[in-house]
């Protein structure tokens, strides 16, 4: 495996055919788990991703290169049905682990570097409800096509070993609870889940937008990070965004308002567009699985860094642990218990 870097991108790209002639690499921020670049040429701007062995995290966590195959075949599976959030694949390079897609607007920027400033746009929380339900209903839908997908070994290694396992060991007066969820969702086939469907991986830009689902003119966004989606328990999406948006509120209680606000708006997007299971059901699990992971992005392989204070981490620990051990399985009792509600 050539392993790429700055210095050593364009001869490769030039050696695959990819490129003809000049361009230069930037290095983009890739999480903690790829290594991306930026390559700028004189005909177009691309992505360039490249699978690592071992994460980037305060715990050792390793995975298996070939999951950047999956997100580069899910990607290609999605982009037909949301062609203005899916990126493109451009080029493949599966003996290096490697591909190239589309570049999202130029003028992007981070969802989740906004909300950490304050800034709330109910309109893009209705934006990402509708997509999320579209993926999850499509899939559904057209479950034969999702198939390739059913495999959940590197969903195990970057989701169920470090989120859910992770936080049975470390607070196991809730490890009862939440094997029954690990249970399910590595059981359940019923839809595709993206797996890291959070604000980081939103890419928010005012490009106009034309697709099934992109809600016309004004704020629009490009989704990435699929490594990790498979045919499965779809509700983990649910989850883990709303744990995102949750983990803010307790950083920034002055906007807790709005950002219940934005989670209400969000579920009630999703909501008019997943029908392939009941809605009540839907939101039972999606809650359990939020328990989980508030639980995980404090006391899993990978904590958030922006919750410093021990007193709010307290707080987030106390709220997952209201809704594995006693019951809690709204949302609007979730939101309630934050101080949110109007």
């Amino acid at each position: 495996m050539i392993e790429l870097t700055p210095d050593n991108t364009i001869d490769y790209l030039r050696r695959m055919g990819w490129i003809d002639g000049s361009g230069h690499v930037e290095p983009l921020s890739g999480g903690v788990s790829n290594f991306v670049l930026r390559v700028v040429t004189p005909e177009r701007v691309f992505v360039l991703k490249q699978s690592r062995p071992q994460l980037r995290t305060r715990d050792a966590w390793f995975s298996d290169l070939d999951r950047i195959h999956r997100e580069q075949e899910v990607m290609q599976a999605l982009h037909p049905h949301l062609p203005d959030v899916v990126p493109e694949v451009l080029h493949v390079d599966r003996v290096n682990y490697v591909y190239a897609m589309s570049h999202a607007p130029r003028d992007a920027t981070v969802w989740k570097s906004d909300l950490l400033e304050g800034r709330i746009d109910l309109s893009l929380g209705a934006k990402v409800g509708q997509v999320l339900g579209l993926m999850h209903q499509i899939s559904a839908d057209q479950r034969s096509r999702f198939e390739a997908f059913r495999d959940h070994h590197v969903y195990v290694q970057l989701r169920v070993e470090p989120f859910y396992v992770r936080v049975q060991e470390r607070c196991p007066d809730v490890a009862a609870a939440i094997q029954p969820i690990i249970d399910e969702m590595l059981t359940r086939q019923e839809a595709l889940c993206h797996g890291d469907y959070t604000p980081k991986n939103i890419l928010i830009h005012p490009s106009p937008l034309r697709g099934r689902g992109a809600g016309g003119e004004g704020v629009g966004f490009t989704l990435v990070d699929y490594e990790t989606a498979h045919l499965g328990d779809p509700t983990m999406d649910l989850g883990l965004f709303l744990a995102h948006l949750t983990l803010k509120s307790i950083r920034a209680p002055e906007k807790c308002a709005e950002l219940v606000a934005l989670m209400r708006t969000f579920w009630q997007s999703y909501a008019r567009e997943a029908t392939f299971r009941p809605l009540r059901e839907l939101e039972h699990r999606g809650v359990k699985h939020l328990g989980v992971c508030l639980l995980a992005r404090i006391d899993g392989t990978s904590p958030v860094d922006y919750l410093p204070d021990e007193s709010k981490r307290e707080a987030v620990r106390q709220i997952g642990r209201a809704i594995l051990r006693d019951g809690v399985d709204r949302w609007e009792d979730v939101w309630q218990y934050l101080g949110g509600t109007p």
